[in-house]
């Protein structure tokens, strides 16, 4: 079964700005070799079941050593027998729409 799987984590201890602990987990996600898409409000990755929240289990890893209290969202949409839903999802609207999107 493949899944998207959207997820944002971070530290709610370390005031505002959380950009180092974000960049330290899209080294996680990016090392992981597990399709991805960054965007504003989280991420978003591209696999089975297994492999998606180890990459999001791994994260929680990296920023556990020095954040108390870690905050984090997930949003699943997994269906059989389909992939690459990553960009088509997109690219799906983007021909009803007849232009492409700011993604």
């Amino acid at each position: 079964m493949s899944c998207l799987v959207e997820f944002s984590m971070s530290p709610i201890d370390k005031g505002e700005s959380v950009g180092d602990y974000v960049a330290r987990c899209l080294e996680v996600v990016e090392a992981s070799g597990v399709p991805y898409q960054l965007h504003a409000m989280g991420t978003t990755l591209e696999g089975d079941w297994s492999e998606c929240m180890a990459v999001i289990e791994q994260c929680y890893e990296r920023l556990r050593p020095d954040c108390d209290r870690i905050s984090c969202s997930i949003k699943v949409d997994a269906r059989i027998g389909d992939e690459g839903r990553l960009r088509e999802k997109v690219r799906s609207v983007e021909r009803r729409l007849g232009h492409k999107l700011a993604t």
